[in-house]
């Protein structure tokens, strides 16, 4: 248990026990000011040298395995100022040609100067036996590059940025760091990961920049942009912007209205008309709309074979007897060089899918199947019996940006299948058909009126809306899947209509009244302890998930996740736990990826269960699905959050026996139907709704999601009427 008092503790470091440049996190045996006795001290710092002075500011708390330590929430570092400390820091290897004997030699000779006789007067070095003039020029060209990062690391420090982002900078710029945040913070907010606008506002402000500065408007225009991206949109309108930045700002609309013009020519935004765009986002839906175009110009280029014959021959196969809406769509697959297809649960998408695919194998046609994330991807290879990758792995995503594959280095194939399109964003669907190689037929497969991607655009709903793109929307729900109450209900859900919530023997779909937010978790919690698992044998762990709207307040994902921790891992005196970022890790907990990590092959919404937690040195092991063991230092837990909750948006692309849902009006302003209809579309067995059916009436009402500001029906229809 961590002390709630935030203390201030003073200095010596005695020992480095545990450090990494990767995220700056550190373990370290120190003496505070005033005391004999050794205490152990966590948190992040660029590099630690035993020896040095600490300045650290954070609480003291009980670990149960490590006993008594203090976590720095800050910890800033200088040189020694005692005859020991001096010893080992010099003799630490921090300075090239220094080794613990000629660190000794140098006190011995210099005493507290010596820090001053290695910035200014470093020739009198060569009075120490062994020091040459080699030795001596390595000695001082490592202290000027140490002094560099130190002087960087505490003017970041004196304007508020903690140590981690502080290393992030210097990472970023090294020794130009100090340079370019003097010239222009705003820039931080551009180039580096994890510093936002407000955070480089802040800085700058500090530094005395003007609150009219155009450097400050300039920022403010590109983040109300960026933030609508994150937002899903792709442009913002001119009168939105302007009245968004002014209030963020607090500033002089026609004075930001001025800059936009010098913002356009110097490449920093594109204006077309009334729109305002980011300029990756406008390339992007320009890119889609291209390139799409281009593919559905040429005619199909499948070797020659009697169509009605390779279908009936395929549904033998298969066994499976197409339905007349089913066949012209396999029909047209083979038709067109590129295709949508379309429909929500039970409308036979996989049947089609796989009776094209037995058609088009025995001539050779080489197919490469890819979805957005690993869960769609393994439901596509379970589904198809062909390898189906994710979209990144298949572009060779390399990080920062870059990819292996592109118009340069493009894929190698005849018919590319990207399943759960309603998923991918305008950046990474522009970034696939740029990669396509030339020839390449096109198949999307999707449903419309799932949410839209996290990310910017729309960009399943805008090419079907252009009507540019030959498009199959399958409506028709087959006898088998009509007996499902999962999947009429959805379509209910999908049409605007309250689904049946009343009782029915052996349905797969249940209402439970509840009406307050403590009486929804509480059934909430029973059903996934006791009540399901006991009446269905499902797997608390792995084959329930709890899918709420957000992440906050009491029906949110974080204090879901606490309270079903409570009872399905509960502490445990023989079991050891972990408190990082504001969450305890258990051994047994169900944990969910939460960032792409390609070092680790670990991606963005990836499930597992957290296996071992080493403490000496620290560490966590998760098994991910297919038995993937990853290995996670303290710094890296950020990485993870539990995962017996999520919300909707995380759960897209996957699938789960069982769903638990709330549905309350605390929720309100996520009431929205393609939010509840993509929840409710991920259960394969059963879905439970606890709440209020008031909540649920507001919801298949609303579709505020899919309100964004896009261009790119508008792009294909003017690329379609040129082309004309």
């Amino acid at each position: 248990m961590a002390e709630s008092t935030v203390q201030t503790l003073r200095g010596s470091v005695v020992r480095v026990t545990f450090h990494t440049e990767e995220t700056g996190y550190c373990v370290l045996k120190v003496i505070p000011d005033g005391k004999r006795g050794e205490e152990t001290l966590v948190g992040k710092a660029p590099r630690v040298v035993a020896g040095e002075r600490f300045d650290a500011t954070g609480v003291w708390e009980q670990d149960r395995n490590h006993g008594r330590q203090f976590r720095a929430e800050a910890l800033r570092l200088s040189p020694p100022d005692s005859e020991d400390g001096m010893i080992k820091y010099l003799g630490s290897g921090l300075i090239d040609g220094i080794g613990p004997k000629y660190a000794k030699r140098l006190i011995e000779k210099f005493g507290p100067q010596v820090f001053d006789i290695i910035e200014n007067e470093s020739a009198r070095l060569e009075q120490v036996d062994g020091i040459g003039t080699k030795r001596r020029r390595e000695i001082k060209e490592s202290w000027t590059k140490q002094k560099s990062v130190h002087a960087i690391m505490m003017f970041l420090h004196q304007h508020g940025i903690g140590t981690a982002r502080a290393l992030r900078i210097y990472k970023t710029y090294g020794d130009q760091a100090l340079d370019v945040i003097r010239g222009n913070p705003y820039r931080l907010a551009a180039d580096i990961r994890g510093i936002g606008f407000k955070s480089a506002d802040e800085i700058a402000k500090r530094m005395g920049i003007e609150a009219e500065s155009r450097e400050r408007l300039q920022a403010g225009i590109t983040y109300i942009l960026e933030e609508a991206a994150h937002a899903g949109h792709c442009f913002m309108p001119e009168v939105e912007l302007i009245k968004l930045t002014c209030d963020a700002l607090q500033c002089d609309g026609d004075r930001l209205a001025t800059l936009l013009q010098p913002m356009e020519a110097e490449g920093l935004i594109v204006k077309r008309g009334e729109s305002i765009y980011l300029p990756h986002l406008f390339g992007a839906e320009q890119r889609i709309a291209r390139q799409l175009l281009r593919i559905h110009s040429g005619p199909p280029g499948y070797p020659a074979f009697d169509v009605s014959t390779a279908i009936r021959k395929a549904e033998e196969r298969t066994g499976k007897q197409l339905a007349e809406s089913q066949r012209r769509c396999v029909e047209a697959a083979l038709q067109n060089r590129v295709l949508i297809i379309t429909g929500g649960p039970g409308v036979g998408k996989t049947t089609i899918l796989n009776t094209l695919l037995t058609v088009l194998k025995p001539h050779g046609t080489r197919i490469v199947l890819a979805a957005p994330t690993g869960r769609a991807a393994k439901r596509m290879s379970e589904s198809t019996g062909i390898e189906s990758r994710t979209l990144h792995r298949l572009l060779e995503y390399q990080g920062e940006g870059q990819w292996g594959r592109n118009r340069e280095r493009p894929l190698s194939g005849d018919l590319f299948v990207l399943d759960e399109c309603s998923m991918i964003d305008a950046p990474l669907m522009a970034q696939f058909l740029g990669a396509l190689p030339d020839g390449a037929h096109l198949l999307l497969v999707g449903d419309a009126d799932q949410l839209p991607s996290v990310g910017p655009g729309m960009v399943l709903g805008d090419l079907i809306a252009s009507g540019c793109i030959p498009c199959v929307r399958l409506t028709e729900i087959f006898r088998q899947a009509a007996d499902s109450r999962i999947i009429t209900s959805a379509h209910a859900i999908n049409r605007g209509q309250v689904p049946d919530l009343k009782p029915h023997r052996d349905s797969d779909f249940f209402f439970l009244e509840a009406s307050s937010p403590e009486e929804i978790v509480e059934t909430i919690t029973g059903l996934v302890h006791e009540r399901l698992p006991g009446r269905y044998g499902f797997d608390p762990v792995t084959d329930i998930q709890v899918l709420t709207p957000m992440n906050r307040n009491a029906l949110g994902t974080h204090a879901l996740n606490h309270m079903i921790q409570s009872v399905l891992n509960p502490p445990n005196e023989l079991k050891y736990e972990l408190d990082r970022f504001g969450i305890t890790f258990r051994v047994g907990d169900k944990v969910i990826q939460t960032s792409n990590n390609y070092d680790k092959n670990v991606f963005n919404g990836d499930l597992g269960i957290l296996i071992r937690i080493e403490t000496d040195p620290l560490r966590v092991e998760v098994r991910f699905e297919g038995d993937r063991v990853v290995n996670y230092e303290p710094g890296e837990l950020d990485e993870l959050q539990l995962a017996y909750a999520l919300t909707i948006h995380k759960s897209q692309g996957s699938e789960f026996p069982c769903v638990i849902m709330p549905v309350s009006t605390q929720h309100f302003v996520m009431l929205d139907r393609s939010l509840f209809y993509t929840g409710v579309t991920r259960a394969r067995k059963l879905v439970v709704l606890v709440g209020d059916a008031k909540a649920l009436r507001i919801a298949v009402t609303r579709q505020e999601t899919r309100k964004r500001h896009t261009g790119l029906a508008a792009a294909l229809k003017a690329g379609d009427s040129r082309n004309d």
